[in-house]
């Protein structure tokens, strides 16, 4: 589950070192996000040569939580930690040119199918 002012570690290379959220997409009265959710984030902490700067806004796609996810067969996935990965709002591709650590099949599921080949496991 991320809130507003969750605070997510960035699962790629886009420079980001820390984002919080300030939106979660999904309506007026939407509040958590779960895995393959948009948010908008504001990146708290960057690499000076990064792609994203200190202090911008963007959107990211949540790809790991802490809280399990319920599948349809009855099995939970839970991660270590809470995650995003920097995208582009409209063609939905990812900023960076490299993905982190495990992501959950939802996000390719939620049509986010290049996060999906760029992670090196998808559970």
């Amino acid at each position: 589950m991320i809130q507003l002012r969750s605070v997510l570690t960035p699962a790629d290379n886009s420079g980001a070192k820390r984002l919080r959220v300030v939106h979660v997409h999904g309506g007026s009265r939407r509040v958590y996000g779960y895995v393959g959710d948009l948010v908008t984030v504001v990146v708290d902490q960057a690499d000076p040569n990064g792609y994203v700067k200190d202090g911008t806004m963007v959107k990211a796609v949540v790809v790991r939580t802490r809280k399990e996810i319920r599948r349809k067969d009855g099995t939970y996935v839970r991660f270590s930690d809470n995650a995003a990965v920097v995208v582009d709002p409209k063609t939905k591709d990812p900023v960076a040119t490299r993905v982190f650590g495990p992501i959950a099949r939802e996000v390719k599921d939620a049509g986010y199918a290049k996060i999906a080949s760029l992670a090196p496991e998808v559970l």
